[in-house]
């Protein structure tokens, strides 16, 4: 069933906000690919606009079986992003980036935790920043955290206090290269329904064929 907010979105509208997070992504991978030492490439396959209980079981789901990295958007927009980390995620980048050798798979090193934290960081930081020039917003993430209970009934807490809540979910797949042998990350990026709103009324007050987006200055 189509939800009242989707059927507000047109085609080209789904284009624009697509392209936007893709230029937004653009700028975080090359952050990313800075300490990933090597390249990075990011893309949005997909924008999904989905119910609560779906939301609440895709993220039950990751939590089973993935390291979650938690960063809330704040400011004229509310949202907020979730890395998935598994565990040969984790070996595979405390390799790369940490140097560490036959990694044990199991509970987070303190050296792995904060590298997963400085990578979540730089993803979020550089996207939400890039969001804020392009949309001429006052947007910011907040520091990144590990949580150490349910990511999920705590979002429970967020959506009985906003019922209205409807989430916009970008699925995002990050992949990076090291010595030939690639990485994908899994990345959800959600925006509440009344953010969504501010966000179509932004690109409609684009001059399609004068404005270009990534003229962020």
């Amino acid at each position: 069933m189509t939800s009242k907010i989707e059927s507000q979105v047109t085609d080209l509208e789904r284009d624009i906000i697509k392209e936007i997070i893709n230029i937004g992504l653009a700028r975080a991978a090359d952050s990313f690919a800075a300490i990933a030492r090597d390249k990075v490439f990011l893309k949005v396959p997909d924008i999904q606009l989905i119910e609560i209980k779906q939301l609440i079981e895709l993220v039950t789901k990751y939590e089973n079986t993935h390291s979650i990295i938690q960063s809330e958007i704040k400011g004229d927009f509310n949202g907020a992003t979730l890395m998935l980390f598994s565990d040969d995620h984790i070996s595979r980048l405390s390799e790369v980036c940490l140097g560490m050798l036959d990694v044990q798979k199991g509970e987070l090193s303190v050296m792995q935790e904060s590298l997963l934290l400085e990578i979540s960081n730089i993803i979020t930081g550089a996207l939400v920043t890039q969001l804020a020039n392009i949309l001429k917003t006052n947007i910011y993430g907040s520091p990144p955290k590990a949580p150490k209970n349910s990511i999920a009934d705590s979002l429970k807490d967020i959506l009985v206090q906003h019922p209205l809540f409807q989430p916009l979910v970008f699925t995002v797949i990050t992949r990076f290269t090291h010595d030939s042998r690639s990485v994908e990350l899994p990345l959800l990026l959600f925006f509440d329904s009344k953010t969504l709103l501010k966000i179509l009324e932004i690109i409609r007050t684009f001059e399609l064929g004068k404005n270009n987006l990534t003229d962020t200055n």
